[in-house]
């Protein structure tokens, strides 16, 4: 059988272009990332070339094949208390005005494009600090949402590494995880019954969300984006912040700010204003 696993100028475009319309991902200065990653699935579903695969992707009614694509091309790299100082000015500054200003104790925030779990893990851990024997009276449930069921599928299972936990607090650690095996923990049930999993496409024109959120984080997710996609993408957020709720965004990213109501907090933290 001859295959071949250099992907034609005509083949990357139609696959490029396909991504970028449907999930906002722009990999068009990306040629060598998308040839590697997508020539084992090539040979592994008995493609000879690129052009059969893409035909079998946009073929494919159920989506299925167009999710695994989406999870072959997508860099999923995390682990727990990335970006330290957000956690501690969502623990110091946010969490104390939340907690002043919320009557009905139902705090809602979201993990957008949350990989497989560190995060909402990590925002779980620290709202459980913050409330201690309060933590009852309150309804901190955090919604997590990523295009790629895969990373989805590790974060309910909430299996990590030694590796991925290296900078989370020694007591954390005893606390909140149990040891399985020689190298692997595994997040209490405690800590992951407060985190809920959904598949989510932050380009959907329409979010189903009834009610908005207090907090977003949605860090090192725009980084695939181009500017006209990242601008959208933050205006959609914003309609779905609540007034004086926060949006973090990764330390690499920014929002120009002549582009969004947001109010500008500090590198990587924005605000939405009052009423």
């Amino acid at each position: 059988m001859n295959i071949n696993m250099n992907i034609k100028d005509k083949e990357f475009r139609i696959l490029t272009e396909y991504i970028y319309k449907n999930y906002g991902i722009n990999l068009f200065q990306k040629k060598n990332l998308v040839e590697g990653r997508l020539s084992n699935i090539i040979i592994e579903k008995g493609f000879n070339n690129f052009t059969d695969y893409i035909d079998f992707v946009l073929s494919d009614k159920t989506g299925m094949e167009a999710t695994v694509l989406v999870n072959k091309l997508t860099t999923n790299y995390t682990f727990f208390m990335r970006e330290a100082s957000h956690f501690e000015y969502f623990k110091d500054k946010v969490l104390p005005y939340l907690v002043s200003s919320l009557k009905e104790r139902d705090m809602r925030v979201w993990s957008a494009g949350c990989s497989s779990g560190e995060e909402p893990y990590t925002l779980a851990m620290l709202l459980q600090e913050f409330f201690g024997t309060q933590k009852p009276l309150w309804d901190t449930k955090i919604l997590a949402t990523d295009i790629s069921v895969k990373v989805l599928e590790e974060g309910e299972r909430g299996i990590y590494s030694a590796n991925a936990l290296k900078h989370i607090p020694p007591l954390w650690k005893m606390q909140y995880f149990n040891k399985i095996g020689n190298e692997n923990y595994k997040i209490s049930s405690k800590i992951q019954n407060e985190v809920i999993f959904r598949v989510f496409n932050l380009m959907d024109e329409v979010y189903p969300f009834r009610r908005k959120f207090h907090t977003i984080f949605c860090r090192n997710v725009m980084i695939y984006f181009d500017y006209k996609t990242k601008i959208n993408l933050v205006r959609k957020l914003y309609e779905h912040t609540e007034p004086g709720g926060y949006l973090f965004i990764g330390h690499s990213e920014f929002i120009p700010r002549e582009t969004t109501d947001y109010k500008y907090i500090m590198p990587s933290i924005y605000r939405k204003g009052m009423i």
